[in-house]
């Protein structure tokens, strides 16, 4: 499963990325999965590096009062104390100043030692303004003119930085969403320099195509960065911003991430089935593949679980695909170490919050960002129903997280939403939502409930990778049929599914909410409390069908087989023509 040298570098660009709990260098499921890819490609000994952006105040750490109202703080950390410094410096040109880059270095080891090291940088130098130095404070934050000078930073200022480190024999560069897709302007300006060339022409576009990957996370057009000529000509300058007019990456004095990143890369992928498929409807003339997301399985399996795997399929480490062989682990050790697993996540809830969760009761988890289409007040729909299904069919307790972004104001409604039904189902069902979710939190929850839950608006989940994590676990789930799970659920077998596998226009919120009720009141209460061997068969089902497919060792193979090493290259042109 490792890599020949002769294969070449490969240069992972990633807005964010998930390193340890204890850098908060990610804000939720992108950062998560760029870190899960980087262990698995250290797993897999993968010649990778990656490049990302150190944000010094990190995302933002959450405070919930009483009534669910978000406030947040910087979340400060200091590199030093976890990072090496790399002892480079670049200089990126910025609205005509010089700014100044210096990066640090984390190192990923893999199972046998191999090494991906990942390159945060950093403009909090004394040589450069005020402002500038604050460039690479917050993720996320700040405005468009402070969002396009960092990605003018990750994407122009990470290939200077690769450069500077001696990385010249990179021949593939895969962005991670279109953040960093103003490496491609970086690329292109180093080959018309080897010709001395001013002008780009279509053998220089396809030479840098021929180097560049994207894999696209965002299913509808609002998730964009879009920035206007007037503003990228300010940040860029006259000379860059004419030479991406010449490439046609401006439409209608717009300039679109995405649009570039298409425009420049061989290899374009949705991160599951359907996902591609929304995405070749959005980006007609390109062919648009699929590779669907996974997880680290190492890093997402609880030490009860970890244990079990050890002892009844130890090769699962090296390669995933022995969860299958989880079909012949015992219901009783598959049940006993989900109680493990469930006391742990039961004692920290009374550490956090003070409230005392009976582990003998269904226990629902629900846990993401905070946004409208997440939809995270689904199961409150009806709470004289949810109300009467506790009561009639079996008690529930519910364990909720997950941040809004500081200006969402809608995701910051959703959160007093679920406070308000928590107030108003206090005495008949238990509900709890713990402040600040991180990786650390996630490791818990997805482990330690007994079911998880997942309700986005179709089609905007593009995969979502929580409940793989939950499957690992061998917690099954309930969700919309998008993204990952259209291709995970086996009704009753791995999980179930709300709803029906239907197109966005046949969309019916009250129908949705009705199977969410359907579904837990005839068919998974039940099962847990009358039925419990039943109910740890497709515990167990999770694990071996989803577990053992779900992971970012499977995605990374297809992305060496498809993206990294293909043999043939092909341009969108001459498939349309094909």
């Amino acid at each position: 499963m490792t890599s020949k040298a002769d294969d070449g570098k490969i240069a992972y660009f990633s807005m964010e990325i998930a390193l340890a709990p204890s850098i908060p260098t990610y804000s939720g499921g992108l950062g998560v999965l760029a870190g899960d890819t980087l262990r698995s490609a250290a797993d897999l000994e993968l010649p990778l590096v990656a490049v990302s952006l150190v944000y010094r105040k990190g995302y933002f750490r959450q405070k919930l009062d009483a009534l669910g109202n978000q406030t947040e703080e910087p979340d400060l950390w200091e590199p030093q104390t976890r990072l090496q410094p790399a002892n480079r410096t670049v200089t990126v040109s910025i609205e005509g100043r010089d700014v100044k880059l210096q990066a640090w270095r984390y190192d990923i080891t893999g199972m046998s030692g191999h090494v991906v090291p990942v390159y945060l940088l950093d403009s909090d130098l004394p040589t450069n303004s005020e402002w500038d130095r604050k460039l690479t404070d917050s993720l996320y934050a700040g405005d468009s003119r402070y969002r396009l000078c960092q990605e003018v930073l990750l994407g122009i200022g990470g290939i200077a930085m690769l450069r500077s480190l001696g990385l010249d024999d990179i021949n593939s560069y895969h962005m991670n969403e279109g953040h960093s897709s103003l490496l491609t302007l970086a690329l292109l300006e180093e080959e018309l320099e080897l010709r001395n060339s001013q002008v780009p022409d279509k053998d220089d576009i396809e030479v840098v195509r021929r180097q560049c990957i994207f894999t696209t996370h965002t299913p509808v057009p609002a998730g964009f960065d879009k920035f206007p000529q007037a503003m990228v000509q300010q940040v860029l300058g006259e000379r860059r911003t004419r030479l991406l007019e010449q490439a046609g990456c401006f439409r209608d004095g717009i300039l679109n991430m995405t649009s570039v990143a298409l425009q420049f890369s061989h290899y374009i992928n949705g991160v599951a089935m359907r996902h591609g498929e929304v995405s070749h409807g959005m980006f007609p003339g390109f062919p648009i593949h699929a590779i669907t997301n996974g997880v680290h399985a190492v890093t997402w399996t609880s030490p009860a679980f970890h244990d079990l795997y050890d002892r009844h399929v130890p090769e699962w480490i090296r390669d995933n695909a022995y969860l299958r062989y989880a079909v012949g682990i015992s219901l009783d050790e598959i049940r006993e170490a989900h109680r493990r697993a469930k006391a742990v996540l039961i004692e920290e809830v009374q550490r956090r919050n003070g409230v005392s969760l009976d582990p003998s009761v269904l226990t629902i988890g629900f846990a993401r960002r905070a946004a409208a289409y997440k939809r995270a007040d689904m199961l409150f729909s009806d709470l004289n129903r949810l109300r009467a299904i506790a009561k009639n069919t079996g008690p529930l307790q519910i364990v909720y997280g997950g941040k809004a972004h500081p200006a969402d104001e809608g995701g910051k409604a959703l959160i007093r939403r679920v406070f308000a039904a928590a107030a108003q189902l206090k005495d008949d069902i238990r509900i709890v939502y713990l402040e600040n979710y991180d990786m650390a939190l996630a490791k818990l929850m997805v482990a330690g409930v007994d079911l998880w839950l997942n309700t986005p608006q179709r089609p905007q989940e593009a995969s979502g990778t929580s409940g793989m994590k939950a499957a690992l676990n061998g917690v099954p789930s309930l969700s919309i049929l998008d993204g990952w799970w259209i291709e995970g659920c086996f009704e009753g077998v791995t999980g179930w599914a709300i709803g029906q596998d239907g197109r966005p226009e046949t969309i019916d919120t009250v129908a949705e909410a009705a199977s969410l009720y359907q579904k837990l009141e005839e068919k998974i209460i039940p099962l847990f409390y009358r039925q419990p061997e039943a109910y740890a068969v497709v515990m167990r089902s999770a694990i071996a069908v989803n577990g053992s497919f779900f992971n970012t060792q499977r995605m990374l193979e297809q992305y060496k087989a498809n993206a990294y090493f293909p043999q043939n290259l092909t341009h969108p042109e001459e498939i349309l023509q094909g």
